[in-house]
C-alpha cells in the first residue's frame, strides 16, 4: 500500500464534480438555484459526473497500488539516502483551483456577464485542479534513491519506470526552488549527466534539498577519487612502509650464515685469515716455485717506494 491518503483527498476533490454533474443532468430544471437561471443542456452534466468519478476511482487505485520495489544492489553498493516528494505544494495547487471554479459557477448562474468570463474562470480552475491532483498522485508513487554508485528515480503507476544516472557520469548538480517551494521549505535538484543532459534525474519537492544535493556531491567526490565507501571501511587507516635497518636482526652478516640474527659483525681471527688463502700449489713436475730477486723499486705497505742496493 502506498503512503499518504490519496483515496481520501481524491474523494474530497472529486465529489463536487460528481454532485454538480448529477445536478445538471437530472435536477437543474426541477430545482433551480435562482429564479429564471440559465440552464445548461442536461448532457453537459455527464462529462462532469464522469470526471468526478474518474478522480475518485483513480485515488482509490493509487491508495492501494504497490510502491516501487527496492532497487537491486550491486556488489559493494549500499543506499546512502532516499527521499519521497512532499505533497504540500501539490495539495496547495489543487486547493487554488477551488476559487476559480467557484467564480466560474457564480458567473455562469448568478450574473448576466457574457459566457466568455465564466468560461475563462472555469478553464483556469480546471487546469490548476488537473495539474495539481496529477502532481499529487505522481508524488505519491515516486521515490528518489542515492547509493554510493547511482542516483535513481523510481515511479510506479501501472508499470515501473526507473531512471538512473551513474555517479561517475554526473557533470552537474543544479538546485532550484520556486516561490511556493520556498514557503514550504521544499526544493528541486536536477542531476545531469553528459554535456547534452539527455540522461538526467530531477528530484522534485523534497525537504532539505540542499542537504540532499550535498550528499550527491559527496558521493561524486568519493567515486571520482576512488575512495572506499563500504560500510566496513576503516577511517584513517594507512599502512606505512618501515625502512629496513642494516643492523636489524634479520640482516645476513656473513656468507656462511654465522652470526645471523645477532646484529653484530665479528672480525676474522688470524687463523681464519691464514686459512682463507691456501698455500701455492706445486708445479705439475713435482717442483716448487722459487722466489726470485726482489725488485729494487718495491712498494712498501705504506705506499712509499724503497730501493734495495744489496748485491
Amino acid at each position: 500500500m502506498t503512503r499518504g491518503l490519496p483515496a481520501a483527498w481524491s474523494a474530497l476533490f472529486g465529489a463536487p464534480f460528481l454532485a454538480l454533474g448529477a445536478y445538471v443532468y437530472a435536477f437543474q430544471s426541477q430545482y433551480p438555484l435562482v429564479a429564471n437561471q440559465p440552464t445548461a443542456p442536461p448532457l453537459a452534466g455527464v462529462p462532469l459526473a464522469l470526471f468526478g468519478l474518474f478522480v475518485v476511482a483513480l485515488g482509490i487505485y493509487v491508495q492501494f497500488a504497490s510502491t516501487p520495489d527496492d532497487p537491486t544492489m550491486r556488489e559493494n553498493e549500499f543506499v546512502v539516502d532516499d527521499r519521497d516528494p512532499a505533497q504540500r505544494s501539490a495539495l496547495l495547487q489543487t486547493f487554488l483551483s477551488v476559487p476559480f471554479l467557484a467564480a466560474g459557477l457564480d458567473l455562469l448562474y448568478f450574473t448576466d456577464y457574457p459566457l466568455v468570463y465564466p468560461t475563462l474562470a472555469l478553464a483556469a480552475g480546471l487546469y490548476l485542479f488537473s495539474t495539481g491532483i496529477h502532481r499529487y498522485w505522481r508524488n505519491t508513487l515516486t521515490t528518489y534513491v542515492v547509493t554510493n554508485r547511482r542516483v535513481l528515480q523510481e515511479y510506479r503507476f501501472v508499470s515501473l519506470s526507473r531512471t538512473e544516472v551513474p555517479l561517475e557520469k554526473v557533470r552537474a548538480v543544479e538546485e532550484r526552488q520556486s516561490v511556493v517551494d520556498t514557503l514550504f521549505g521544499l526544493g528541486n535538484i536536477h542531476v545531469r549527466a553528459g554535456a547534452s543532459g539527455n540522461l538526467s534525474v530531477t528530484v522534485r519537492s523534497v525537504y532539505d534539498s540542499a542537504e540532499f544535493a550535498d550528499e550527491i556531491r559527496d558521493e561524486m567526490d568519493h567515486t571520482v577519487n576512488g575512495a572506499d565507501r563500504g560500510e566496513d571501511r576503516l577511517d584513517g587507516a594507512f599502512v606505512e612502509a618501515t625502512p629496513v635497518d642494516s643492523s636489524s636482526e634479520n640482516a645476513v652478516l656473513d656468507a656462511d650464515g654465522a652470526g645471523a640474527g645477532t646484529g653484530t659483525v665479528e672480525p676474522l681471527s688470524t687463523a681464519d685469515a691464514d686459512g682463507a688463502f691456501p698455500d701455492p700449489e706445486p708445479w705439475s713436475d713435482g717442483g716448487t716455485v722459487e722466489s726470485g730477486p726482489v725488485r729494487d723499486d718495491a712498494v712498501d705497505g705504506f705506499g712509499e717506494t724503497t730501493r734495495d742496493d744489496s748485491p
